[in-house]
């Protein structure tokens, strides 16, 4: 199993949206890194989901529940990909940016130093140590 992180706008579609649905397409990302790891996106990966803009905080833990195929938002057939992600569960409590700038044991993180990708990878321990920051 691989270790996600994907961001997102919540006033565009946020943790509150994918968890009333339950399951939805993870789609619209326009990067090729970002592109890259979706492509490497298996079934049953753990995603954390991260808000961006304001706020600036991992909310919830999410699973690929279907592997990378054509985004149905790429009309001009260009290669873009799209996952389906499943909704697992909030955390106890939100994550921020600042807290997460500030743990030496997250210093390495991709969200730290390519701070503009919407998706990427996370090691299990920069996984399981932003957990348990949410479970406090």
């Amino acid at each position: 199993m691989k270790y996600w992180l994907v961001k997102t706008e919540p006033e565009t579609y946020g943790w509150d949206d994918l968890e009333s649905r339950k399951e939805d397409i993870w789609d619209g990302v326009r990067n090729y890194q970002a592109r890259n790891f979706l492509k490497e996106m298996q079934e049953g990966d753990a995603v954390l989901v991260y808000h961006s803009g304001k706020h600036r905080e991992v909310v919830g833990v999410a699973k690929v529940s279907k592997a990378a195929f054509s985004d149905p938002a790429d009309k001009e057939e260009k290669g873009w990909v799209a996952v389906k992600l499943a909704a697992e569960r909030k955390l106890d409590r939100a994550v921020s940016l600042q807290e997460i700038k500030s743990q030496a044991e997250l210093s390495e993180m991709l969200l730290l130093k390519q701070s503009r990708l919407s998706v990427m990878g996370l090691t299990a321990g920069e996984f399981e140590y932003i957990l348990q920051l949410g479970e406090k």
